[in-house]
């Protein structure tokens, strides 16, 4: 007889409540939960093919090993005994810093993911540390860590409350949104319509989207810093800023007008190509909004200035009073938060406390650009990189210019893949660890929740018990941990869960602010529930969260703007793709339950009896508790921006490229993903150069033709799609795509491999502040092909 199962989507960042049809050990159907907490039954086309990717036969079953030059069946035994064997001596041989670690935009999307990483980091000693963050959101996590003094300190805007949505380089309706958890995020935007709110997306191309909005703008992409700024001037020049209560807790207000003095609407509207009017109108409109939200994503910060960009953001929901009140743009407050203490200065941000050895570029939040990966390996030296950990990542294809990369890959001394697929990375791995599938996995949105737009917490037990042979992927993590320590064999893998308990119990329990100071580690840890140990650190997590029980101790709960000490397992558990790297900051900050949302008392046991999800109230203001700068305000003009705002002026005179591209979502897939499932391919989702007509007639293309797009790192040929969606001047060709190498096994991918975008890049092109590579808006040239 067929059963159900409750279980979260971890296909995208809407997090959205399924309810899984089981026979056997086969999920055969999946449906949206009407009961989830946060989701009401939403369910995109991912989600309904949750089955078919469960139970791809593509998928790895066992481990593989590199024998004779060859990848090769193996048990865990022999795959940990190898990884054991070769990285402890390299490490010993050459030293830590000879290790990388790339950490893969799925990691988020796992409770393995988002425990583990952290912990091997800190085992390997190296600063080497690479994520999908310099490919993607790394530009918001600097603004915000300069702004706030916490690059996780980053504001969504109240899509339910809101008047006014300004959104940039977003297109939530078929991407499901990021940075913003908010399932459902079409339904949202009509809400917001139909309440009599304003949309208005700046975009350009003629998104979803943007055909849901009350107004839709197309400048030339690669120009939202130089709109933001011409926004923000407006709002001071016509006396339209009125920053309200946020003016006592910010400092550098007065400074902006001088600052942003050179980007008037009239010098910007030429970069930009739109009119100074259409930019005054728009900084009028959204000052005169009841409430308002300004957002971007992915499009303003895979760009040359990303960081401004998501910098501007900020600024223009300040002065408009919107940044942290209901209805503007406020900071959820995740269950996994830290523990409430007294809000005050703290350490802040910094970025370039080291560099990388071949290019010198600064480290951003601990992690270095990763279109810099290939040359740290190829480059001989000390401290050249000669072994590579890789996490649920595939860099050849996500990363700029991915040949180089897949030939630097070729020649390193020893790698390791934790990756349920042979893909166009792991097939040069020397030990392939695969994760069983997601029905197998416990599921707790670590990292999603604190970027959620209503405040809730959502647990799934694995829905189908772990197949014969399989490892659990967090024991897969624990016990690579161990392995690269030269511990394999001598020391229980749950002990890794257990260690991380007791050295976040004695920091808790030895901190003079916590409620349980001076209380015993041990005992404490003994009241612990979970029948693992990643449910037991959930646990731990949940009990000293602001909705926690705190063990029973009886404790005020500070009002709003209090803030948070260290987290609740401190620098071991940020989210992977997430984490702060070696010297990273262990005392992020977060404030306790708003003022009228009761205290739940949550632990596991409480949130296992709620299958649904527990509802924790809509966000609230919580400023100034969010704050960690050294001034204890927010630093409105920090140095390294106001050092940057210079090169910005120099934009307002360049010569725009004649033809740019950019890349595009589809609600179908998930980067490189789900290319690999029947259900999901095919349609429109398809590697396709779209083409204004303009655009074709004048270069001489047909629809459904090819052409060679050439640009810094090569040359593709790929097929012609010509569409009016797009503005002229603007082609745009999607990322993911490029299932074409050999010796991978990815059969459906493969039989439409398409072309990898990002081999027209070289990896010269970053923004400088974040190290994030520009994937969006660079320069190409296109030729018609036979």
């Amino acid at each position: 007889m067929p059963r159900t199962a409750l279980r979260i989507c971890p296909l995208c960042e809407a997090t959205c409540g399924l309810t899984l049809t089981i026979e056997g050990a086969a999920v055969t159907g999946a449906r949206g939960d009407r009961e989830d907490v946060f989701s009401r039954g939403f369910i995109c086309p991912k989600g309904a093919a949750f089955g078919a990717l469960d139970s791809d036969p593509d998928r790895l079953r066992t481990p593989l090993v590199r024998r004779d030059g060859r990848l090769r069946e193996a048990t865990w035994e022999e795959a940990f005994d190898a990884i054991a064997a070769a990285v402890p001596g390299l490490v010993r041989e050459y030293g830590p810093q000879a290790v990388g670690l790339v950490l893969g935009n799925p990691n988020v999307h796992t409770m393995a993911g988002a425990l583990y990483p952290p912990l091997l980091l800190k085992a390997l000693g190296t600063r080497n540390l690479f994520t999908a963050s310099t490919l993607d959101q790394m530009p918001k996590h600097v603004s915000s860590g300069l702004l706030f003094g916490d690059p996780f300190a980053i504001p969504v805007p109240d899509l339910d409350r809101t008047d006014f949505l300004l959104l940039l380089g977003a297109n939530p309706v078929e991407s499901n949104g990021s940075l913003c958890t908010a399932p459902d995020f079409p339904g949202r935007l009509k809400a917001l319509r139909a309440r009599g709110g304003t949309l208005v997306v700046v975009d350009p191309r003629r998104t979803r989207t943007a055909g849901l909005a009350d107004r839709h703008l197309a400048p030339r992409p690669g120009s939202d810093a130089l709109l933001l700024a011409a926004l923000a001037h407006t709002l001071i020049e016509e006396k339209l800023a009125a920053p309200g209560a946020l003016e006592e807790n910010t400092e550098g207000i007065g400074e902006l007008a001088a600052a942003l003095g050179s980007f008037t609407p009239e010098a910007v509207a030429p970069a930009c190509d739109l009119t100074a009017a259409e930019i005054r109108t728009l900084a009028r409109d959204l000052a005169a909004a009841p409430t308002a939200a300004v957002y971007a994503r992915i499009g303003s910060c895979t760009v040359e200035y990303g960081t401004l960009a998501s910098w501007l953001v900020d600024v223009l929901n300040i002065l408009t009073g919107n940044l942290d009140r209901p209805g503007g743009a406020l900071f959820p407050l995740s269950a996994t938060a830290p523990a409430p203490r007294p809000a005050g200065p703290g350490k802040g941000f910094a970025l370039g406390r080291w560099a990388s050895r071949v290019s010198g570029h600064p480290e951003a939040k601990g992690e270095l650009p990763t279109a810099a990966l290939a040359e740290e390996i190829e480059t001989a030296g000390e401290g050249r990189i000669r072994v590579l950990l890789a996490i649920a990542a595939n860099p050849v294809l996500s990363a700029p210019d991915g040949d180089r990369l897949d030939r630097a890959l070729a020649g390193l001394d020893f790698m390791v893949s934790v990756d349920p697929y042979l893909n166009e990375t792991s097939r040069h791995a020397h030990v392939v660890l695969p994760p069983p599938p997601p029905s197998q996995s416990a599921h707790f949105d670590f990292a999603f929740n604190g970027f959620a737009v209503r405040n809730q917490a959502r647990y799934s037990p694995a829905a189908v018990p772990l197949e014969e042979g399989r490892m659990d992927e967090c024991e897969i993590h624990a016990c690579l941990i161990l392995a690269v320590s030269g511990l394999h064999g001598t020391a229980d893998p749950a002990g890794v869960d257990e260690l991380a308990i007791q050295t976040t119990l004695a920091r808790e329990t030895a901190a003079a602010h916590s409620p349980l100071h001076g209380q015993d580690p041990a005992r404490l840890a003994s009241l612990l529930t979970g029948g693992s140990g990643p449910e037991r650190r959930l646990d731990l997590m949940l009990r000293l969260g602001p909705y926690g029980d705190r063990f029973g101790a009886a404790v005020a709960e500070p009002a709003a703007g209090s803030a948070g000490g260290g987290t609740a397992e401190g620098e071991a558990d940020r989210p992977a793709g997430l984490a702060d790297g070696a010297g990273g900051r262990a005392d992020r900050a977060a404030a306790g339950p708003a003022a009228g949302v009761a205290v739940p008392g949550l632990s596991l046991e409480r949130l296992l009896a709620e299958p649904h999800g527990i509802d924790l109230g809509p966000l609230e203001p919580r400023l100034p508790g969010v704050l960690k700068t050294r001034s204890g305000r927010v630093e409105l003009l920090p140095d390294p921006i106001a050092a940057e705002l210079p090169r910005l002026r120099t934009a307002l005179a360049d010569r725009p490229a004649a033809l740019v591209l950019v890349g595009r979502r589809h609600l179908r897939s998930n980067n490189s993903w789900l290319h690999n499932v029947p259900a999901l391919t095919g349609g429109s989702n398809r590697c396709t150069l779209q083409v204004h007509p303009q655009d074709a007639d004048r270069l001489g293309l047909t629809d459904g033709g090819r052409a060679r797009v050439t640009a810094d790192g090569g040359s593709l040929d790929v097929p012609v799609e010509i569409t009016d969606t797009l503005r002229t001047g603007v082609v745009s060709l999607p990322h993911g795509w490029g299932h074409d190498r050999p010796g991978t096994r990815l059969s459906v991918a493969a039989a439409t491999p398409g072309a990898n975008v990002n081999q027209l890049l070289d990896g010269t092109r970053l923004d400088p502040l974040s190290g994030t590579a520009v994937l969006n808006g660079f320069p190409v040239a296109i030729t018609p092909l036979p």
